[in-house]
């Protein structure tokens, strides 16, 4: 098929949708910044697009919790468009803020999928402040587009309400719905178990990121669109001389990238 278009949103506190749109470029696709009011205004359209994302920032500043007032904006004007969107076959891929807005809007956070009413949240860090660090992450091998082929990743955070929390009851049917896409490991590739800095926020069972049951609606706290080269990383001089000793090629991109890459060439492989 044609090249797929990817909408970003934008507005009101959203900081990453200029860095969202380039990762997708960069992977192959046709990328637009669209301010969410020139969809709620029928400027623009979603039917126009294959992928839609919510990137990250502090939409509306984060007022009464992170998230929460997009979430409600979105659902209140756009929920026919995105439901349609959905059952259509597009993609859809929420990033830190995004995230967050994706669970409280009920796009996430349900074993079975979109619901009405929200089942999960994310909420404040363990630590009670904002954490900004790398970690490790850990795939599950599972339906989730955005993350076929990938083993391992390595992110940044940056959040203070970060820590995945939902009832004993639906936890248990995402985990046996295979919606746990990601989870939050150590440097030797084992589960954080909950350990912090590992798990940096706290989350259940270290959730890190999930996806519906389609596997083509995923969000996760991490931001692959800060690692999309390997000079982003945070130690790549010292990795780049350990390439050199070992007569190895540099790699030429970060570990974000797959995760764009993913959702383009599920339009065009």
């Amino acid at each position: 098929m044609a090249v797929p278009r990817a909408l970003v949103l934008t507005g009101y506190g959203i900081n990453c949708d200029r860095e969202t749109a380039f990762a997708f470029e960069q992977a192959g696709a046709e990328a637009r910044r669209v301010h969410v009011n020139d969809l709620i205004d029928g400027h623009d359209r979603l039917d126009r697009y294959q992928i839609l994302s919510f990137p990250g920032g502090f939409s509306y500043g984060d007022d009464i919790a992170s998230g929460k007032v997009l979430a409600n904006r979105v659902k209140t004007h756009l929920d026919d468009a995105i439901q349609r969107f959905i059952e259509g076959g597009g993609l859809v891929l929420g990033i830190c803020n995004g995230f967050q807005v994706m669970v409280k809007y009920g796009l996430l956070g349900s074993p079975q999928g979109v619901v009405e009413a929200q089942r999960s949240t994310l909420t404040y860090n363990d630590s009670s402040r904002y954490e900004d660090r790398w970690v490790h992450l850990l795939p599950e091998k599972g339906r989730c587009v955005f993350t076929r082929g990938i083993e391992k990743l390595y992110l940044p955070v940056a959040h203070g309400e970060g820590k995945f929390f939902t009832d004993p009851g639906t936890l248990a049917g995402l985990e046996a719905a295979g919606c746990v896409v990601l989870r939050y490991a150590d440097e030797e590739g084992r589960a954080a178990g909950g350990r912090f800095p590992w798990n940096p926020n706290g989350s259940l069972n270290d959730i890190a990121g999930v996806c519906d049951p389609s596997g083509r609606v995923f969000g996760l706290m991490p931001h692959p669109e800060r690692h999309l080269h390997f000079t982003q990383h945070p130690l790549w001089t010292q990795l780049a001389e350990e390439c050199r000793r070992a007569g190895r090629r540099l790699p030429e991109e970060g570990h974000g990238m797959a995760i764009f890459r993913n959702a383009v060439t599920y339009f065009t492989d």
